[in-house]
């Protein structure tokens, strides 16, 4: 990748289509549909059970019952007047309120369908949002999506669910920009509009945008903000591999880029760490998460990691 975005192409789309542009079979559809709930389901009941529940707090405490105080209960919570009546010390008992709605912000743009090893970023985007989509109606919480690419593609409302997680896992399967470019700071902002309560926000991309900033601290204040940056091994560092055709996935701007030349590779790995720093800055200032996966990686230790270094 190289360069920034601009002169976006719309793509038409005239039924569903995998991530290589091939045109998707209801059966086949409905397999990879499957095959990603099974993957999801057994990562979140065999590795994140209880870490998930543990990392996200729910919206406070809320009265549940009262019972007869017994040494070691907290005295601050001593019911006065319940004891008075019963001439014996009541103590009141507080639940979590755990309900919470996740919000899921996925780029779309067709940056995304580039990957040399491993799988590529769309593919391990649509894994983590599905692992993150069954995790969240597994704990019994809503789960709502916004994917884009310069413009809203589409906004599927929270609801609670297996039912609403597997609707969530066709779209990722499915979903094709209507336009190739990012905009990062639109989607945040229709974020900010149409969600009114505080959620876990996690945004998948691999933030080839800038200008987003102001508007992530603003939705940073609010909601529990956790970014996720997918990347490959060659968006970081280029192979001396001679002579090379390099198109921009965005624009279609083609370069032709003499990999064998030290100081041409030295110059496309700093623009990769600037565009990086960039973004863990912006994260930074908002008060919000930003977690790293490159596509060859184990996105499930980088996830399990977080959620307990969150306990």
């Amino acid at each position: 990748m190289f360069g920034r975005k601009k002169n976006i192409e719309p793509v038409a789309s005239a039924q569903p289509r995998s991530g290589n542009g091939e045109p998707v079979s209801t059966t086949e559809l409905l397999k990879k549909v499957k095959e990603l709930e099974i993957k999801s389901k057994k990562i979140t009941t065999h590795l994140f059970t209880g870490e998930y529940h543990s990392a996200f707090k729910g919206k406070g405490m809320s009265f549940r019952e009262v019972r007869e105080y017994t040494a070691g209960d907290d005295v601050r919570f001593i019911d006065w007047n319940v004891s008075a009546r019963f001439s014996h010390p009541f103590t009141k008992l507080f639940e979590e309120e755990r309900e919470l709605t996740v919000m899921l912000l996925i780029d779309t743009s067709t940056s995304n369908l580039f990957g040399t090893v491993g799988k590529r970023k769309k593919e391990l985007i649509t894994e983590i949002a599905a692992v993150l989509a069954f995790s969240a109606v597994t704990n019994n919480d809503k789960v709502g999506v916004i994917f884009f690419s310069d413009k809203i593609e589409k906004y599927i409302p929270p609801k609670k669910g297996r039912t609403h997680a597997l609707y969530i896992v066709r779209e990722l399967l499915t979903v094709e920009p209507k336009t190739r470019g990012t905009n990062l700071d639109a989607a945040i902002r229709y974020f900010n509009n149409t969600t009114r309560q505080k959620s876990i926000s996690f945004l998948l991309s691999d933030f080839l945008d800038t200008g987003y900033d102001n508007d992530l601290k603003v939705i940073g204040k609010k909601h529990d903000v956790i970014g996720i940056k997918v990347y490959d091994k060659m968006d970081m560092q280029l192979p001396a591999a001679g002579l090379l055709q390099l198109e921009d996935a965005e624009t279609g701007e083609m370069k032709l880029v003499d990999s064998s030349n030290a100081m041409v590779r030295y110059n496309y790995q700093q623009h990769f760490f600037q565009q990086t720093e960039t973004c863990i800055r912006y994260f930074r200032k908002a008060g919000a998460d930003l977690l790293h996966v490159r596509t060859d990686e184990d996105y499930v230790k980088v996830l399990q990691k977080f959620f307990l270094k969150r306990k």
